[in-house]
């Protein structure tokens, strides 16, 4: 069999989307273990509150992963603008080794960033600020010294006020800049980029210092699983149906 490596993002698991939960527990059990190495680049939960919030559904995904990872494949992880709050006590738990927010691997020869992609959005003004907010040192802390109960309520109106949000907003600002892609690709040196983040799965052709690169946009999962599986001569960007 030919060497291979998967990268999923936005699965956005919740208990309440079982459909989405089966879906990655087959595709972790009867696909992954094939392979070489699995990225999960952000957004892996709806939402996150930390990972004191232990309960059946969440150790239930982390088990999942982690079965995996004690086959013999490991799993690298990327926080996403949802789980930004992921720390080590449930990355252990999963399996996971969670990597700095961009990263360029060596992928089968070929040098290639790796990002959620959120960071690419500089069009939408006020998230790029709540996200620097989000990704201080201090402001993880206090969010992460209040109450469960009191995070819960924060991240129910959060995400509330998000969707209000993202309705009025137009596709263009919701997607990634351009100029930004290339600055990312220029700084380090790679002809391949790899993200979630803005739901719209293709593999774009560019042209960066006049030679030929790559972007490839991961899909989510609310109504299919999208998974992107990379050897050194093919790439498949494809869906498993629910």
């Amino acid at each position: 069999m030919t060497p291979f490596t998967y990268f999923i993002s936005d699965l956005h698991l919740s208990a309440d989307r079982d459909d989405i939960n089966q879906c990655l527990f087959e595709f972790l059990l009867e696909q992954a273990p094939q392979a070489d190495a699995l990225y999960v680049l952000g957004d892996l939960f709806e939402v996150w509150i930390g990972d004191d919030d232990q309960n059946s559904f969440t150790l239930s995904i982390a088990k999942a992963f982690n079965d995996l990872r004690q086959s013999g494949v490991p799993i690298y992880f990327i926080h996403g603008n949802r789980d930004f709050l992921i720390r080590e006590r449930f990355a252990k738990q999963a399996g996971f080794e969670i990597l700095p927010e961009q990263v360029a691997i060596d992928l089968y020869g070929e040098p290639t960033l790796i990002m959620h992609g959120d960071e690419l959005c500089t069009k939408d003004i006020e998230y790029q600020a709540f996200r620097k907010k989000a990704r201080s040192w201090w402001w993880p802390r206090i969010v992460l010294s209040l109450p469960l109960s009191t995070r819960r309520k924060i991240a129910s109106k959060g995400r509330a006020t998000s969707k209000q949000k993202q309705s009025k907003l137009s596709s263009e600002i919701m997607d990634v800049t351009s100029d930004e892609v290339t600055s990312y690709m220029q700084k380090f040196a790679v002809k391949r980029l790899v993200h979630g983040h803005t739901h719209r799965p293709a593999i774009h052709e560019l042209v960066i210092n006049s030679q030929s690169a790559q972007r490839i946009v991961l899909g989510d999962w609310y109504e299919q699983g999208s998974v992107l599986k990379v050897s050194k001569d093919k790439i498949d960007l494809t869906s498993m149906r629910f």
